[in-house]
C-alpha cells in the first residue's frame, strides 16, 4: 500500500493541464483550456480542463475528476497504478506500507502465478515458431485458418507440446515450483502422476487488462471425439472466467475510440475480426456471458453490438446475452449471421469494407431482433401473439432507466400494434412483482439495491402522450436534483459562516453554510435514495469539527473514484460569465453573496420534495388498503397524509409557491 504522504505528494506535484497535455491538444479558452476528448470522438471541442480546479471535464460525454482519474481512465490502471505513473513522471519516490505477512504472501503467491504464466506464454510463442512439432501441427493449423504472421504476434499464440509432460519437465528445470505450475492450471498432479494439462494444443494465452497474461485457452487438433475440442485453465487467484474477456487488452482502446464494442463468443471469432480490421471486439471465450463481463465492457463504452452464429444454439444464446446485457444499462444490438457462418468464416469471406458496412447495415436493436425471430413462431395465432408481446415486455421490464423503458415501449407498441398504455400497465406489473418478491424474501443485503422501485414509472397520461415531444431526462432516483445541489453547496461553501443567532442570553453567535445544511438533514432523519449521496454527506458530518477541512480538495481528490467524478461533475463550470456583461453596467449579484437567502431555500425545496414522495406513496398505500377493506390502517394512512399536507402547505408558503431550481 502507497503511504498517505506520498499519495499527497503525487496529487500535490500532477498539475492537470501537464498530464492531460501528453495525450490531448489543449487550447486556452478564459480560465479554462480546452481540446478534443481522448474518450469519444468528437469534432467540436467540449472537453474543458479547470488548471485552478484541478479537474477535468468533458460535456460531450460526462467523463471527469483529477490527474489521477485521467490516468487510470485512459491508460486503463487501477487507482495505485495510476498513482505510480503520476510518481514516475514527477520523480517522487513511491513508499509502501508495511503489509501482514498473510498479505505479503498473498500477493507473493498472486506473482509467482504471474510470473510463471508468463514464462509460459513465451515457451508456448518459441515453441509454436522454432521447433518442429509447432511448426509442422501448430502453425500449419494457424495457416489454413488465415490467420496471418501478424495477427499471431499481436495475440502471441502458441503450442504447447504433445507428450505426458515435456511443458512442465521444462518449467521445473527453469526453476519454477510445481505449486504455482499446478495452481495455475497448467499441470495436473495428482500423487506421483503428472501431465501436462494443455499437451497437444494450440495455446490462445488470456491477458488480464493490463496486458498481463492470466490463463490460456487451448484448442485440440485431434479428432478423437472424447477430447474437448476447447480447453481452459481452470479458475485460478489470478484467473476468474466469469470476470475476463478474450481480447479485452489488445481492443480496449479501439473499444473506446469507436465508443463501440462487438462482443462474439470465441478465440478464433476475436482473431479474424482483428484481421478484418475490426479491432473493437472480445469474446466471452465460449463460455455464458455474465454480469461482470458486461460491466467490463461498461469501463469502456455502454454501446454493445452481439455477433451470434446464425444456427438455433446461436439464437438461444443470443436471446440469453440481450436479456443480461439490458439488465446491467447498456444500449445492445444483435447481429444474427446468416445460417452456417460464424464470426471467424462470415470475417475470412469478405472484405474489410464489406464486413463493416454488412454490420452496419444489419445490426438492429433487441425489439426488433425479437419481435421479427419471436413472429416467426407467432403468424397470425393471437394467443402467439400474446405470448411474443409478453415475453419482449419481460425483457423491456428488466432495463433499470425509465426513459430507456419508455422508448422500447414506444417502439414494440409500433412494431407489435399494441396500444402503449397496455405496454406500460404489464411492464409496471412486472417490475411491482420482481419488488414485492425480493421484499417478501427479505432480500436486502449490502450488494443489493433495487435498481428501479414502481413508482418511478413514467406517467402514462403525462410522459408518453403518443405524437408529443419526448420529454426532458427525469432525474435518476428520488431528489436527484435537490441532492445534488446540496453537496455543490457544500462543496463550495461548506466553512462559510453566514448565518447569526442568538442563545438564551443573548449573545450571537455565528455557524457555517455546513452546520446549517447538515443539522437541518439530521434533525428531520432525511437520508437519500443515492448511497453515493449518503456516503459523501457522511464525510462531510465526519469533516464538522475539523478546521483544516478544505472539501474541494478533498473530494476532488478522493480515493473512490465515484466520490471523485461526482466532486468533479458539480464543480465544472460549463458556461463561464462573460466579462462583457460587467463591462457594460449589467449588476450580477454573486451566489456567495446571498447564501444566507439560497442556502434555506435549497434545503427547504429538499424537504418539499422528500413530502411530495412520501405523500405519492402514501396514496398508493390508502388506495390499496381501501380495496382490502383494511379500515384501521386505512384511517392511519389518511392521518398521516394530512398531517404530510400540512407540512407540504407550510413549505411551499416558506418558498413562496414557487421552485427555486
Amino acid at each position: 500500500m502507497i503511504d498517505q504522504a506520498t499519495i499527497d505528494r503525487i496529487i500535490d506535484a500532477a498539475e492537470i493541464s501537464e498530464v492531460v497535455g501528453e495525450f490531448v491538444t489543449l487550447k486556452r479558452r478564459g480560465v479554462n483550456m480546452l481540446g478534443n476528448c481522448p474518450f469519444h470522438n468528437e469534432k467540436t471541442p467540449s472537453f474543458t480542463v479547470s488548471p485552478a480546479k484541478g479537474i477535468f471535464k468533458c460535456f460531450g460525454c460526462g467523463k471527469g475528476g483529477n490527474a489521477v482519474n485521467f490516468i487510470m481512465e485512459h491508460e486503463t490502471l487501477s487507482y495505485p497504478e495510476a498513482l505510480k505513473w503520476l510518481a514516475k513522471k514527477y520523480h517522487i519516490d513511491v513508499k509502501e506500507e508495511e503489509e501482514s505477512p498473510e498479505q505479503i504472501k498473498q500477493k507473493d503467491d498472486r506473482e509467482s502465478m504471474m510470473i510463471v504464466s508468463a514464462w509460459a506464454q513465451k515457451y508456448f510463442t518459441r515453441y509454436l515458431h522454432h521447433e518442429d512439432e509447432g511448426r509442422t501441427i501448430g502453425l500449419s493449423y494457424l495457416r489454413e485458418r488465415s490467420i496471418r504472421d501478424e495477427i499471431i504476434q499481436k495475440f502471441e499464440l502458441g503450442f504447447c507440446p504433445d507428450g505426458k509432460d515435456s511443458f512442465t519437465q521444462s518449467a521445473q528445470k527453469q526453476g519454477y515450483k510445481m505449486e504455482y505450475l499446478e495452481r495455475t492450471g497448467l499441470t495436473i498432479k495428482r500423487d506421483d502422476w503428472v501431465r501436462d494439462r494443455f499437451a497437444g494444443r494450440v495455446m490462445f494465452p488470456i491477458h488480464n487488462i493490463a496486458g498481463r497474461v492470466i490463463a490460456f485457452g487451448g484448442r485440440t487438433l485431434k479428432s478423437d471425439k472424447n477430447t474437448a475440442k476447447y480447453l481452459n485453465s481452470p479458475e485460478s487467484d489470478i484467473y476468474h472466467k466469469s470476470r475476463v474477456l478474450y481480447g479485452i487488452y489488445q481492443a480496449k482502446r479501439e473499444i473506446t475510440r469507436h465508443d463501440k464494442c462487438y462482443l462474439v463468443e470465441g478465440y478464433t471469432d476475436v482473431l479474424s475480426l482483428h484481421q478484418a480490421g475490426i479491432e473493437n471486439v472480445v469474446a466471452s471465450s465460449g463460455t455464458a456471458l455474465t454480469h461482470d463481463q458486461i460491466r467490463l465492457i461498461k469501463r469502456f463504452t455502454p454501446n454493445i453490438t452481439i455477433l451470434y452464429d446464425g444456427d438455433a444454439a446461436g439464437i438461444k444464446a443470443s436471446l440469453r446475452g440481450i436479456d443480461l446485457v439490458l439488465e446491467e444499462g447498456v444500449n445492445v444490438k444483435v447481429l444474427l449471421l446468416p445460417e452456417g457462418e460464424d464470426p471467424d468464416s462470415f470475417a475470412r469471406s469478405m472484405s474489410s469494407s464489406q464486413l463493416t458496412a454488412y454490420i452496419e447495415e444489419n445490426e438492429t436493436d433487441f425489439i426488433r431482433f425479437k419481435t421479427k425471430l419471436l413472429m416467426k413462431s407467432a403468424a397470425n395465432d393471437p394467443i402467439e401473439k400474446s405470448r411474443l408481446v409478453n415475453d419482449i415486455v419481460r425483457s423491456i421490464a428488466i432495463v433499470p432507466d425509465a426513459i430507456t423503458r419508455s422508448i422500447y415501449i414506444q417502439d414494440c407498441s409500433r412494431l407489435m400494434d399494441v396500444r402503449e398504455e397496455v405496454l406500460y400497465t404489464q411492464v409496471r406489473k412486472i417490475i411491482q412483482k420482481q419488488t414485492e418478491d425480493l421484499r417478501n424474501k427479505g432480500y436486502r443485503d449490502n450488494n443489493y439495491r433495487p435498481q428501479f422501485e414502481p413508482q418511478s414509472e413514467p406517467n402514462f397520461a403525462l410522459d408518453a402522450t403518443p405524437g408529443r415531444p419526448a420529454e426532458a431526462p427525469k432525474p435518476k432516483y428520488t431528489c436527484e436534483i435537490e441532492e445534488r445541489e446540496i453537496i455543490r453547496i457544500l462543496l463550495k461553501y461548506f466553512n462559510e459562516e453566514v448565518f447569526e443567532e442568538e442563545d438564551e442570553n443573548g449573545e450571537k453567535f455565528t455557524f457555517s453554510v455546513g452546520q446549517f445544511v447538515l443539522e437541518e438533514i439530521e434533525n428531520d432523519g432525511l437520508s437519500s435514495d443515492n448511497e453515493l449521496i449518503n456516503r459523501v454527506l457522511a464525510l462531510f458530518a465526519d469533516n464538522l469539527e475539523n478546521p483544516d477541512f478544505k472539501p474541494t480538495s478533498y473530494f476532488i481528490h478522493h480515493s473512490d473514484p465515484h466520490i471523485s467524478h461526482l466532486a468533479t461533475d458539480l464543480l465544472a463550470d460549463k458556461y463561464i460569465e462573460s466579462k462583457r456583461w460587467k463591462k457594460g453596467g449589467a449588476f450580477v449579484e454573486e451566489e456567495h453573496e446571498i447564501l444566507d437567502l439560497i442556502v434555506p431555500k435549497i434545503v427547504q425545496e429538499y424537504k418539499l420534495s422528500k413530502v411530495r414522495h412520501m405523500l405519492r406513496a402514501l396514496e398508493t398505500q390508502i388506495q390499496t388498503a381501501g380495496k382490502n377493506a383494511n379500515w384501521e390502517a386505512l384511517m392511519e394512512l389518511q392521518n398521516q397524509y394530512i398531517n404530510l399536507k400540512k407540512v407540504a402547505k407550510y413549505l411551499s408558503e416558506q418558498l413562496g409557491n414557487r421552485t427555486v431550481f
